[in-house]
């Protein structure tokens, strides 16, 4: 019994010698941990170019649709479809008998008017001579010298019947009032067609250059007036904005446009104004009626602030909010006030200032009036992509844009 109360005691001192041990090894550590790192970039005010993305179709320069002005049976057709053609061209040919017969009537219509004139101009002068002498009466003269002036009136009749005839002739050969690229022909050889119908022969477009119609809304017109009245943004150039494109495909057209008018009524229906812009286009890549995108250039902002993407989130109310490392290296949250995207920035009204410290990487590991080790990072510039932007009157803009880092 001696043996086993000492075996008893040994177990109990050997357990309250672990607990004790384990007690230690779980004990909380030392404050005074080192602070977490962040990654943050430095602000600093830049020139922005600020432009506007803006959906919209090609037109022609010029359009024109070839019509017969004389009724005839068509003869020939002298284009290749869908070809180039120039202004004078003979296009088609309608029978010219009738229209070649008319005009020698006409002019044999003539040939005896300027006989019969020959005789009243002769009778006229000697009356006027045996007048003097009282060979004749004076009412003899006076019917003689207004017979000269009735056949000087059938004369320039007679010629202008004879240069109606003509022209008659002439729009025998339809030809092409402009130069350009034509379309398909509604007609055949063979065909009869009248004057002046309402269904074209076929239609001629001058392709180079070529218009692009885009819409913008007037409230943003108004408020990018109100910010190059006030300053905030400046006029990029004195010249006409200038207008690069985006094809249906996405691709970029290589060529650069120029803004040339801003429509001056607002449609009732969408409260949008048109603008037209001017591209070359001596390929010709851009046929009437594509969807293309417009990037038009509204103005400079200098001294922009920009804030990477990543660093800014929304709040349970929507505002967007960025965390800063303050001057003490504690956390500070800012609401902020975004303009529109830039490549991969935001551009900021309001709420950070050049030389804030924001913080960029391990936003989930802080919060605001924590202690950090901010550790400054790089971040590479990326191409612009389309963001919500203004419009204007004059450079335009619209219900998109984009902004750019000016050189």
């Amino acid at each position: 019994m001696r043996r086993v109360r000492a075996s008893v005691r040994s177990l109990v001192v050997t357990a309250v010698i672990a607990l004790a041990a384990c007690g230690k090894s779980e004990a909380p550590a030392p404050a005074g941990s080192a602070a977490p790192q962040v990654g943050v970039v430095v602000v600093q005010p830049q020139r922005v170019a600020i432009t506007t993305e803006l959906p919209g179709r090609t037109a022609a320069t010029l359009v024109a649709e070839v019509r017969p002005q004389v009724t005839g049976i068509v003869q020939a057709r002298r284009f290749t479809e869908g070809g180039e053609v120039k202004a004078g061209q003979v296009l088609y040919q309608i029978d010219p008998a009738t229209y070649r017969a008319a005009h020698d009537s006409a002019r044999a219509a003539l040939a005896r008017a300027e006989a019969s004139l020959q005789t009243a101009r002769l009778k006229a002068q000697r009356f006027k001579e045996l007048v003097a002498i009282k060979a004749v009466s004076q009412q003899e003269a006076d019917d003689a010298a207004a017979a000269l002036q009735q056949g000087d009136a059938d004369v320039a009749a007679a010629r202008a019947a004879v240069e109606s005839a003509r022209i008659n002739l002439g729009y025998t050969a339809v030809t092409s009032p402009i130069s350009g690229r034509i379309g398909k022909s509604t007609v055949t050889e063979g065909a009869l067609v009248t004057a002046n119908q309402a269904t074209a022969l076929a239609t001629v477009q001058k392709l180079d250059p070529v218009y692009v119609d885009v819409t913008q809304s007037s409230g943003s017109v108004l408020r990018l007036r109100r910010a190059f009245a006030s300053g905030t943004l400046q006029r990029a150039s004195d010249t006409a904005a200038r207008v690069k494109l985006l094809l249906e495909d996405g691709t970029p057209y290589p060529l650069e446009g120029k803004l040339q008018f801003t429509d001056v009524t607002v449609e009732p229906s969408t409260g949008a104004i048109v603008l037209r812009a001017l591209f070359p286009n001596p390929k010709g890549e851009l046929l009437p009626g594509m969807y293309v995108r417009a990037i038009i250039e509204e103005g400079v902002r200098e001294n922009a602030i920009t804030v990477p993407q990543q660093a800014v989130t929304r709040d349970g109310k929507g505002d967007a909010t960025a965390l800063v490392v303050g001057a003490d290296g504690k956390v500070e949250q800012r609401r902020l006030q975004t303009a529109r995207t830039l490549g991969d920035d935001w551009l900021i009204d309001d709420g950070i200032k050049a030389g804030d410290r924001v913080i960029v990487d391990n936003l989930q590991r802080v919060r605001p009036g924590v202690q950090v080790q901010p550790v400054e990072r790089a971040i590479a510039t990326t191409p612009p992509t389309s963001a919500s932007g203004g419009v204007n009157a004059a450079p335009a803009a619209a219900s998109s844009g984009t902004a750019t880092k000016a050189p």
